[in-house]
Parts: C-alpha cells; structure tokens; sequence
C-alpha cells in the first residue's frame, strides 16, 4: 500500500482500512461519547497517528518507547492514541508513561498516578525541582519556556535511557510545528521547525512527534470528550506576551480569513526546494552555470 502524500493531500486522508478501526476498542475508550462526530474524530486521529509513524519511519527498530506525559490535552491525547492502536496490534512497541513533577507550587501529585493506574499503562513519576531554577536564572519578566523545556528534556532522556528506551515521544502537534517555524522566521532568521523524528545530540535516542499532522482544535475536542484530568502549567501559562502566543494569534487569524491554510504550511514544510532559496549550505549556486551553447 503506497501511503505517500500528494501535494494537495490532507494526511488526515489516508488509505487505511475504517475496518482495523471499527473492530472493536482499548478498554480506555469504553465510556467515550456513541457520537458520530466523536467517531470520526477518534477514526481522523488515529489515521494521522498512523500516517506520521509511517511517513517518518518512526517504528524502524522501534522496541521500548517512553512516552513524555505532562498533564495536559495533547500528551493524554497521545498516550490514548497510542494505546489504542497497540491494543489493535498496529503498534509493536512497549510502551511507558512518564511525567516529571518539577516541584511547581500546588501541583496535584495524585493526579497522574491514579490515571495512570486505572487505565494500565506501565508509567514512572520523577521528581527534579526544576521550577526553582528557573525562577532563579530567568530574569523578572523573560519568559520561562525555553529554559524550562531544556531542563524537562535533559531529564527525560536520562529517564528513557535509565528505562531501556530506544525513543522519547512528545506530544507536539500540527500548531506546535508551525508556530516553531515562524518563531524561527520572524524572531531567529533561520527555516527551522519542530522535526517529527530526531536523533538526539549523543546519538543514542531518537525523539518522536507522531501528532505531528494532528490539529490542536482537534485534540482539545479529544481530550473534553475523554474527560481526561487535565493539570495546567502555571509556570509559563501564567506569563503573557509570549512569542509563541503571537505566532499562535497569527495563525488562527490566517486560517479564519482562509480556511485550511494551515494544513497548506504544513504540507509546505515537507516540500522544500533547496535552488529556490538563499542558503549556499543546501545548494551550490557557485557551480551554476548556462549550458554552453553549440
């Protein structure tokens, strides 16, 4: 089955069967809504799922996955998924959840382990007071997020390897992406975005964004539908003016003014024309010369 996309195709419109998605369901989805339109959305997520774990590869020697769980709709959303299609048998790897409690005030420590436990997936809870830190190094007023992220990832690495993992996998999604690449554009001047599969610097684990063609208004349907408990960050939530909240306002605004431009961006990034840019690193312009006429 040839599951390439076009260039004017959706990636939510793949050719897997409805069937291997009607037959039945994880026991996590017993008390989902009967509703036709949660059944598409359920049917149009896993469909995604599948297609960025095939598009990228991303299950060549795949065997034992730690899967980064925040609290928040997106990460719930992707452990569903995931789950549901390991219990169709679609996705042979082991799977293990992990949040890591970075010590910010109030948060409820009882949340995740009760889900985690009621539901059945092996799951580990780390605590590393990183919120300290990040109050101490980022100066009143800077944002938090990028130092806050490097700090949950360094120890969610150690963690994978710690497990026997071959891949940490995030719940990134279609926005997620977008917003990093024009944070990069306005802010960085560079091209650069959130790749759905990455080796990390030492080589030795690979990172995964199988919600990488996943839209966020569709998780957050998802995750009410599901009821999961969701615990917000009051670290970087509670900051306003952030960069990624303007790329994020941008970005509605143009989807608004002209529906499913953002499905076109995306689709964009997965087709780039290095002699149709500027960068002398991709292309040699140097060498590029007529051919000599006869």
């Amino acid at each position: 089955m040839d599951l390439t996309l076009n260039a004017s195709q959706d990636p939510a419109e793949t050719l897997f069967d409805d069937a291997e998605i009607d037959a039945g369901q994880h026991p996590l989805f017993s008390r989902m809504p009967s509703s036709v339109s949660f059944n598409k959305l359920r049917k149009r997520l896993l469909r995604q799922t599948r297609q960025a774990l095939d598009d990228f590869g991303m299950l060549t020697g795949a065997k034992r996955w730690l899967i980064g769980l925040s609290g928040g709709k997106d990460s719930y959303s992707l452990l569903a998924l995931l789950m549901d299609l390991k219990w169709r048998g679609l996705l042979p790897v082991e799977l293990i959840a992990c949040n890591l409690d970075q010590g910010q005030p109030n948060f409820p420590k009882h949340i995740l382990p009760e889900y985690l436990a009621s539901i059945g997936v092996k799951h580990r809870i780390e605590y590393r007071d990183t919120y300290s830190i990040v109050k101490e190094k980022v100066p009143t007023g800077a944002t938090y997020c990028s130092l806050c992220s490097r700090l949950r990832r360094g120890n969610l690495y150690r963690i994978a390897r710690e497990e026997g993992c071959d891949a940490l996998v995030l719940g990134h999604h279609r926005e997620d992406i977008l917003e990093t690449f024009f944070m990069n554009f306005f802010h960085g001047g560079r091209l650069a975005s959130m790749p759905a599969k990455l080796l990390n610097d030492e080589g030795d684990l690979m990172l995964l964004r199988p919600l990488a063609y996943a839209a966020e208004d569709d998780l957050a349907k998802f995750a009410a539908a599901m009821e999961f408990p969701i615990i917000p960050c009051d670290l970087c939530g509670s900051q306003d003016g952030l960069e990624r909240n303007a790329m994020k306002a941008m970005l509605s605004d143009i989807e608004r003014r002209m529906p499913g431009r953002k499905d076109t961006m995306l689709r964009a990034l997965g087709h780039v024309n290095p002699s149709h840019l500027l960068d002398p690193k991709l292309f040699d312009f140097k060498s590029l010369t007529p051919e000599p006429k006869e």
